[in-house]
Protein backbone atom coordinates (compact mmCIF):
# COMPACT_ATOMS: atom_id res chain seq x y z
CA UNK A 1 0.00 0.00 0.00
CA UNK A 2 1.43 3.15 -1.09
CA UNK A 3 1.21 5.79 2.09
CA UNK A 4 -0.69 9.36 0.83
CA UNK A 5 1.24 12.29 1.73
CA UNK A 6 0.04 15.02 4.13
CA UNK A 7 0.56 19.14 3.95
CA UNK A 8 -0.05 21.39 6.57
CA UNK A 9 -3.13 24.08 4.80
CA UNK A 10 -4.44 25.73 8.02
CA UNK A 11 -2.73 27.55 11.26
CA UNK A 12 -4.75 28.97 14.27
CA UNK A 13 -3.31 29.93 17.69
CA UNK A 14 -4.59 31.68 21.28
CA UNK A 15 -0.70 32.28 23.05
CA UNK A 16 0.76 34.10 25.73
CA UNK A 17 2.65 36.11 22.65
CA UNK A 18 -0.96 37.27 20.81
CA UNK A 19 -4.70 36.02 20.00
CA UNK A 20 -3.89 34.97 16.45
CA UNK A 21 -1.65 32.84 14.69
CA UNK A 22 -0.15 35.99 13.13
CA UNK A 23 0.90 37.81 16.47
CA UNK A 24 1.89 34.34 17.81
CA UNK A 25 4.25 33.81 15.15
CA UNK A 26 5.50 37.92 14.89
CA UNK A 27 6.50 37.90 18.52
CA UNK A 28 7.87 34.78 18.29
CA UNK A 29 10.44 36.12 15.65
CA UNK A 30 11.00 39.12 17.78
CA UNK A 31 12.23 37.40 20.63
CA UNK A 32 9.66 38.78 22.96
CA UNK A 33 8.74 37.30 26.29
CA UNK A 34 5.53 36.34 27.34
CA UNK A 35 5.98 36.02 31.38
CA UNK A 36 4.70 38.46 33.78
CA UNK A 37 2.67 38.30 37.11
CA UNK A 38 0.09 35.39 37.44
CA UNK A 39 -3.51 37.76 37.42
CA UNK A 40 -6.05 34.84 36.73
CA UNK A 41 -5.64 33.83 40.69
CA UNK A 42 -4.68 34.77 43.91
CA UNK A 43 -0.65 33.16 44.08
CA UNK A 44 0.50 35.86 47.20
CA UNK A 45 1.66 32.48 49.21
CA UNK A 46 3.02 30.40 46.00
CA UNK A 47 6.32 30.42 45.28
CA UNK A 48 5.91 31.22 41.75
CA UNK A 49 3.88 34.47 41.69
CA UNK A 50 4.40 34.52 37.66
CA UNK A 51 3.62 32.40 34.05
CA UNK A 52 3.00 33.08 30.58
CA UNK A 53 -1.24 33.77 30.57
CA UNK A 54 -3.07 34.50 27.55
CA UNK A 55 -3.79 38.30 27.59
CA UNK A 56 -7.03 40.02 26.83
CA UNK A 57 -9.20 37.12 26.09
CA UNK A 58 -12.82 37.51 26.44
CA UNK A 59 -15.19 34.53 26.02
CA UNK A 60 -17.62 37.29 25.33
CA UNK A 61 -16.17 38.25 22.25
CA UNK A 62 -16.50 34.22 21.33
CA UNK A 63 -19.46 32.35 22.87
CA UNK A 64 -22.64 33.99 24.50
CA UNK A 65 -23.16 33.30 27.76
CA UNK A 66 -25.17 30.58 27.90
CA UNK A 67 -22.94 28.22 25.79
CA UNK A 68 -19.76 29.87 27.35
CA UNK A 69 -21.22 27.95 30.51
CA UNK A 70 -20.24 24.63 28.68
CA UNK A 71 -17.11 24.98 28.53
CA UNK A 72 -13.56 25.32 30.50
CA UNK A 73 -11.43 27.69 29.61
CA UNK A 74 -9.31 25.34 28.25
CA UNK A 75 -11.64 24.20 25.85
CA UNK A 76 -12.74 27.70 25.01
CA UNK A 77 -8.89 28.19 23.88
CA UNK A 78 -9.49 25.12 21.44
CA UNK A 79 -12.25 26.36 19.68
CA UNK A 80 -11.18 29.52 19.06
CA UNK A 81 -7.90 28.49 17.46
CA UNK A 82 -9.90 25.68 15.48
CA UNK A 83 -11.92 28.23 14.11
CA UNK A 84 -8.96 30.52 13.19
CA UNK A 85 -7.28 26.93 11.19
CA UNK A 86 -10.41 26.74 9.47
CA UNK A 87 -10.88 30.00 8.14
CA UNK A 88 -7.19 30.17 6.99
CA UNK A 89 -7.51 26.53 5.47
CA UNK A 90 -10.24 28.14 3.17
CA UNK A 91 -12.72 24.68 3.59
CA UNK A 92 -15.40 25.68 2.11
CA UNK A 93 -17.69 24.39 4.85
CA UNK A 94 -21.11 23.78 2.85
CA UNK A 95 -19.35 21.33 0.22
CA UNK A 96 -16.79 19.75 2.39
CA UNK A 97 -17.54 15.74 3.54
CA UNK A 98 -17.21 16.02 7.10
CA UNK A 99 -17.42 12.40 7.19
CA UNK A 100 -14.16 12.57 5.88
CA UNK A 101 -13.18 15.16 8.09
CA UNK A 102 -12.35 14.26 11.71
CA UNK A 103 -10.35 15.90 15.37
CA UNK A 104 -7.58 14.61 17.11
CA UNK A 105 -6.99 17.17 19.97
CA UNK A 106 -5.66 17.31 23.13
CA UNK A 107 -4.94 18.25 26.60
CA UNK A 108 -2.56 16.99 28.86
CA UNK A 109 -4.24 18.09 31.76
CA UNK A 110 -8.07 19.26 30.90
CA UNK A 111 -10.31 21.37 32.61
CA UNK A 112 -8.29 21.31 36.26
CA UNK A 113 -9.97 25.12 36.57
CA UNK A 114 -13.67 23.23 36.40
CA UNK A 115 -12.50 20.71 39.05
CA UNK A 116 -10.56 23.20 41.04
CA UNK A 117 -13.82 25.57 41.13
CA UNK A 118 -16.30 22.83 41.94
CA UNK A 119 -13.72 21.42 44.76
CA UNK A 120 -13.65 24.99 46.53
CA UNK A 121 -17.54 25.39 46.14
CA UNK A 122 -18.42 21.55 47.60
CA UNK A 123 -20.21 21.85 50.83
CA UNK A 124 -20.07 18.87 53.14
CA UNK A 125 -22.90 19.76 55.15
CA UNK A 126 -25.27 20.73 52.18
CA UNK A 127 -24.25 17.89 50.32
CA UNK A 128 -23.41 17.18 47.03
CA UNK A 129 -24.48 20.02 44.20
CA UNK A 130 -22.58 19.71 41.16
CA UNK A 131 -22.78 21.82 38.22
CA UNK A 132 -24.42 19.47 35.38
CA UNK A 133 -21.78 20.48 33.25
CA UNK A 134 -18.65 19.63 35.35
CA UNK A 135 -17.48 16.52 34.19
CA UNK A 136 -18.25 17.62 30.35
CA UNK A 137 -16.01 20.74 31.12
CA UNK A 138 -13.31 18.49 32.81
CA UNK A 139 -12.43 15.80 30.53
CA UNK A 140 -9.48 16.03 28.30
CA UNK A 141 -11.42 14.79 25.38
CA UNK A 142 -13.95 17.46 25.37
CA UNK A 143 -12.00 19.71 23.41
CA UNK A 144 -11.85 17.55 20.65
CA UNK A 145 -15.51 16.78 20.85
CA UNK A 146 -16.68 20.13 20.82
CA UNK A 147 -14.73 21.53 17.99
CA UNK A 148 -16.16 18.11 15.95
CA UNK A 149 -20.16 19.29 16.98
CA UNK A 150 -19.48 22.90 16.47
CA UNK A 151 -19.05 21.54 13.05
CA UNK A 152 -20.19 18.60 11.89
CA UNK A 153 -17.10 16.42 11.34
CA UNK A 154 -18.13 12.57 11.73
CA UNK A 155 -14.37 11.35 11.29
CA UNK A 156 -12.51 10.15 14.06
CA UNK A 157 -12.50 11.98 16.92
CA UNK A 158 -10.56 11.48 19.91
CA UNK A 159 -7.75 12.95 22.59
CA UNK A 160 -4.05 11.75 22.70
CA UNK A 161 -3.20 12.19 26.77
CA UNK A 162 0.75 11.76 26.77
CA UNK A 163 1.22 14.55 29.24
CA UNK A 164 3.79 17.27 27.41
CA UNK A 165 4.28 14.69 24.35
CA UNK A 166 0.46 14.87 24.29
CA UNK A 167 0.24 17.70 21.20
CA UNK A 168 2.68 15.76 19.29
CA UNK A 169 1.42 12.46 19.52
CA UNK A 170 -2.08 14.03 18.33
CA UNK A 171 -0.47 15.59 15.16
CA UNK A 172 1.30 11.82 14.58
CA UNK A 173 -2.00 10.35 14.87
CA UNK A 174 -3.66 12.44 12.21
CA UNK A 175 -0.75 12.05 10.46
CA UNK A 176 -0.86 8.54 10.65
CA UNK A 177 -4.52 7.93 9.30
CA UNK A 178 -4.55 10.48 6.27
CA UNK A 179 -1.56 9.04 4.39
CA UNK A 180 -3.29 5.52 5.45
CA UNK A 181 -6.37 6.72 3.60
CA UNK A 182 -8.88 6.72 6.75
CA UNK A 183 -9.43 10.44 6.53
CA UNK A 184 -8.44 13.45 4.27
CA UNK A 185 -8.47 16.12 6.63
CA UNK A 186 -7.71 16.29 10.34
CA UNK A 187 -8.60 19.37 12.65
CA UNK A 188 -5.69 18.50 15.17
CA UNK A 189 -3.65 20.26 18.05
CA UNK A 190 -3.67 20.81 21.61
CA UNK A 191 -5.17 23.29 24.32
CA UNK A 192 -4.60 24.25 27.90
CA UNK A 193 -5.19 26.43 30.69
CA UNK A 194 -3.62 25.09 33.99
CA UNK A 195 -2.79 28.18 35.23
CA UNK A 196 -4.65 27.66 38.97
CA UNK A 197 -3.92 27.07 41.88
CA UNK A 198 -4.08 23.52 42.00
CA UNK A 199 -2.00 23.91 38.87
CA UNK A 200 0.86 26.24 39.98
CA UNK A 201 0.62 24.65 42.95
CA UNK A 202 1.76 21.04 42.00
CA UNK A 203 4.08 21.91 40.10
CA UNK A 204 5.84 23.94 42.41
CA UNK A 205 5.37 20.93 45.08
CA UNK A 206 7.61 18.82 42.39
CA UNK A 207 10.31 22.01 42.46
CA UNK A 208 9.48 21.98 38.93
CA UNK A 209 9.06 25.74 38.03
CA UNK A 210 11.19 28.85 38.28
CA UNK A 211 11.05 31.08 41.45
CA UNK A 212 12.69 33.94 39.38
CA UNK A 213 9.80 36.29 41.00
CA UNK A 214 11.89 39.61 40.37
CA UNK A 215 12.13 39.30 36.79
CA UNK A 216 9.38 36.61 35.06
CA UNK A 217 10.47 38.08 31.36
CA UNK A 218 14.00 36.51 32.22
CA UNK A 219 12.90 33.36 33.66
CA UNK A 220 12.85 30.76 31.09
CA UNK A 221 16.53 30.76 29.86
CA UNK A 222 17.05 27.34 28.30
CA UNK A 223 20.47 26.53 28.05
CA UNK A 224 21.81 28.64 30.39
CA UNK A 225 23.57 28.04 33.41
CA UNK A 226 21.22 29.76 35.87
CA UNK A 227 18.39 27.99 34.56
CA UNK A 228 15.95 27.30 37.71
CA UNK A 229 13.00 25.52 35.95
CA UNK A 230 10.32 26.29 33.63
CA UNK A 231 6.88 29.01 33.53
CA UNK A 232 4.06 27.44 32.92
CA UNK A 233 2.25 28.58 30.05
CA UNK A 234 -1.38 28.77 28.34
CA UNK A 235 -3.06 28.66 25.17
CA UNK A 236 -4.20 26.59 22.43
CA UNK A 237 -2.51 26.06 18.41
CA UNK A 238 -4.92 23.89 15.66
CA UNK A 239 -3.17 22.64 12.40
CA UNK A 240 -5.32 21.50 9.68
CA UNK A 241 -3.42 18.57 8.14
CA UNK A 242 -4.89 17.43 4.80
CA UNK A 243 -4.30 14.34 2.11
CA UNK A 244 -2.03 16.20 -0.81
CA UNK A 245 -4.21 15.44 -3.51
CA UNK A 246 -7.81 16.84 -1.77
CA UNK A 247 -5.68 20.00 -0.83
CA UNK A 248 -4.55 20.38 -4.42
CA UNK A 249 -8.06 19.84 -5.71
CA UNK A 250 -9.64 22.68 -3.88
CA UNK A 251 -6.65 24.82 -4.60
CA UNK A 252 -5.02 24.85 -0.80
CA UNK A 253 -2.72 27.12 0.28
CA UNK A 254 0.40 24.96 1.59
CA UNK A 255 2.74 26.02 4.12
CA UNK A 256 4.62 22.30 4.35
CA UNK A 257 4.67 19.03 4.42
CA UNK A 258 4.57 16.50 7.44
CA UNK A 259 6.90 13.52 6.33
CA UNK A 260 7.70 11.73 10.05
CA UNK A 261 6.72 11.01 13.38
CA UNK A 262 8.63 9.08 16.14
CA UNK A 263 7.68 8.02 19.77
CA UNK A 264 9.26 6.25 22.62
CA UNK A 265 9.53 5.48 26.33
CA UNK A 266 12.13 6.96 28.52
CA UNK A 267 11.39 3.78 31.04
CA UNK A 268 13.40 5.44 33.34
CA UNK A 269 11.39 7.63 36.29
CA UNK A 270 8.19 9.47 37.06
CA UNK A 271 8.74 13.10 36.20
CA UNK A 272 12.95 13.21 34.87
CA UNK A 273 14.45 12.18 31.48
CA UNK A 274 16.70 10.03 31.70
CA UNK A 275 20.13 11.62 32.04
CA UNK A 276 21.94 10.38 29.14
CA UNK A 277 19.16 10.97 26.67
CA UNK A 278 18.52 7.27 25.97
CA UNK A 279 14.87 7.76 25.12
CA UNK A 280 15.27 11.30 23.62
CA UNK A 281 17.54 9.76 21.29
CA UNK A 282 15.48 6.80 20.01
CA UNK A 283 12.43 9.27 19.25
CA UNK A 284 14.33 11.46 16.79
CA UNK A 285 15.88 8.05 15.28
CA UNK A 286 12.29 6.60 15.13
CA UNK A 287 11.10 10.00 13.31
CA UNK A 288 14.24 10.19 11.31
CA UNK A 289 13.39 6.75 9.42
CA UNK A 290 9.57 7.24 9.33
CA UNK A 291 10.31 10.07 7.23
CA UNK A 292 12.80 8.00 5.61
CA UNK A 293 15.49 11.20 5.93
CA UNK A 294 18.78 11.11 7.20
CA UNK A 295 20.33 13.48 10.07
CA UNK A 296 22.27 15.44 8.17
CA UNK A 297 18.67 16.34 5.64
CA UNK A 298 17.58 18.56 8.91
CA UNK A 299 18.26 22.26 9.02
CA UNK A 300 16.60 22.91 12.35
CA UNK A 301 15.09 21.24 15.58
CA UNK A 302 12.37 23.22 17.89
CA UNK A 303 13.70 21.49 20.95
CA UNK A 304 11.50 20.34 24.26
CA UNK A 305 13.85 23.22 25.85
CA UNK A 306 12.46 23.57 29.11
CA UNK A 307 14.77 25.42 30.74
CA UNK A 308 15.12 22.62 33.81
CA UNK A 309 18.21 21.74 35.18
CA UNK A 310 18.80 18.29 33.72
CA UNK A 311 16.25 18.35 30.78
CA UNK A 312 18.32 20.26 29.00
CA UNK A 313 21.61 18.75 29.77
CA UNK A 314 19.67 15.14 28.71
CA UNK A 315 18.12 16.75 25.20
CA UNK A 316 21.81 18.18 24.36
CA UNK A 317 23.44 14.94 24.87
CA UNK A 318 20.62 13.19 22.40
CA UNK A 319 20.67 15.69 19.85
CA UNK A 320 24.71 15.27 19.58
CA UNK A 321 24.44 11.67 19.38
CA UNK A 322 21.98 11.49 16.71
CA UNK A 323 23.39 14.39 14.76
CA UNK A 324 27.06 13.86 15.54
CA UNK A 325 28.87 16.38 13.25
CA UNK A 326 25.96 17.90 11.93
CA UNK A 327 24.75 18.63 15.16
CA UNK A 328 26.64 21.94 14.53
CA UNK A 329 25.34 22.80 11.21
CA UNK A 330 22.02 23.00 12.60
CA UNK A 331 19.85 25.62 13.95
CA UNK A 332 18.30 24.61 17.42
CA UNK A 333 15.72 27.15 19.55
CA UNK A 334 13.33 26.49 22.24
CA UNK A 335 10.56 28.83 21.93
CA UNK A 336 9.62 28.08 25.70
CA UNK A 337 11.54 30.43 26.65
CA UNK A 338 9.46 33.05 24.92
CA UNK A 339 5.68 31.16 25.47
CA UNK A 340 6.55 28.75 28.57
CA UNK A 341 5.39 25.34 28.60
CA UNK A 342 1.94 24.94 27.58
CA UNK A 343 2.16 21.34 28.74
CA UNK A 344 -0.33 19.30 26.48
CA UNK A 345 -0.58 22.29 24.22
CA UNK A 346 3.70 22.61 23.49
CA UNK A 347 3.82 20.28 20.78
CA UNK A 348 1.04 21.78 18.51
CA UNK A 349 2.54 25.61 19.50
CA UNK A 350 6.24 24.55 18.68
CA UNK A 351 5.14 22.05 15.56
CA UNK A 352 3.33 25.77 14.24
CA UNK A 353 6.95 27.14 15.09
CA UNK A 354 8.54 24.67 12.68
CA UNK A 355 6.42 25.07 10.03
CA UNK A 356 6.49 28.75 9.62
CA UNK A 357 9.81 28.41 10.25
CA UNK A 358 9.75 26.24 7.26
CA UNK A 359 7.46 28.62 5.50
CA UNK A 360 9.31 32.00 5.55
CA UNK A 361 12.84 30.99 5.86
CA UNK A 362 13.53 32.35 9.93
CA UNK A 363 14.69 30.31 12.84
CA UNK A 364 12.84 31.63 15.98
CA UNK A 365 15.74 32.56 18.75
CA UNK A 366 16.10 30.97 22.06
CA UNK A 367 15.98 34.16 24.31
CA UNK A 368 17.43 35.44 27.89
CA UNK A 369 20.97 34.28 27.66
CA UNK A 370 23.63 35.93 28.82
CA UNK A 371 27.69 35.74 28.30
CA UNK A 372 29.11 33.85 31.29
CA UNK A 373 26.12 32.22 31.80
CA UNK A 374 27.13 29.13 30.88
CA UNK A 375 26.39 25.82 31.59
CA UNK A 376 30.02 23.15 31.78
CA UNK A 377 27.62 20.07 30.74
CA UNK A 378 26.50 22.41 27.43
CA UNK A 379 28.42 22.34 24.07
CA UNK A 380 28.32 26.19 23.38
CA UNK A 381 29.67 25.46 19.83
CA UNK A 382 25.87 24.11 19.08
CA UNK A 383 23.87 27.35 17.02
CA UNK A 384 21.09 27.67 19.95
CA UNK A 385 19.69 30.74 17.85
CA UNK A 386 20.57 32.85 21.02
CA UNK A 387 18.30 36.05 21.57
CA UNK A 388 17.84 37.00 17.72
CA UNK A 389 16.34 35.44 15.30
CA UNK A 390 18.33 33.72 12.41
CA UNK A 391 17.03 34.33 8.07
CA UNK A 392 18.33 30.79 6.64
CA UNK A 393 16.43 27.86 4.62
CA UNK A 394 14.59 25.75 6.34
CA UNK A 395 13.91 22.87 4.77
CA UNK A 396 13.34 20.58 7.22
CA UNK A 397 12.51 20.77 10.70
CA UNK A 398 11.92 18.40 13.59
CA UNK A 399 10.23 19.58 16.88
CA UNK A 400 10.42 17.83 20.07
CA UNK A 401 8.43 17.09 23.10
CA UNK A 402 8.64 14.46 26.13
CA UNK A 403 6.81 14.71 28.90
CA UNK A 404 6.44 13.41 32.47
CA UNK A 405 6.15 9.74 32.74
CA UNK A 406 8.80 9.38 29.98
CA UNK A 407 6.49 9.79 26.94
CA UNK A 408 8.19 11.17 23.67
CA UNK A 409 7.41 12.23 20.83
CA UNK A 410 8.71 14.20 17.52
CA UNK A 411 7.37 15.25 14.73
CA UNK A 412 8.94 15.91 10.98
CA UNK A 413 7.97 18.84 8.72
CA UNK A 414 9.66 19.46 5.14
CA UNK A 415 9.63 22.20 2.47
CA UNK A 416 6.13 22.01 0.05
CA UNK A 417 7.43 20.26 -3.30
CA UNK A 418 5.54 18.52 -5.95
Amino acid sequence: MELKRVVVTGLGAISPLGNDMPSTWEALKEGRSGAAPITLVDVSKHKTQFACEVKGFDPNRHFDRKEARKYDRYTMFALVSAAEALKDSGLDLETADKNRIGVIFTSGVGGIKTFEEEMLSYNAERGPRFNPFFIPKMIADMAAGQISMAYGFHGPNYATVSACASGTNAIIDAFDLIRLGKSDMIVTGGAEASITLAGLGGFNAMNALSTRNDAPETASRPFSGSRDGFVMGEGSVTLILEELGHAKARGAKIYAEIVGGGMSADAYHLTASHPEGLGAKLVMHNALEDAGLQPEDVDYINVHGTSTPVGDISEVKAIKEVFGNHAYELNISSTKSMTGHLLGAAGALEAMASVMAIYEGVVPPTINHQEGDEDPEIDYKLNFTFNKKQERPVRVALSNTFGFGGHNASVIFKKYEE
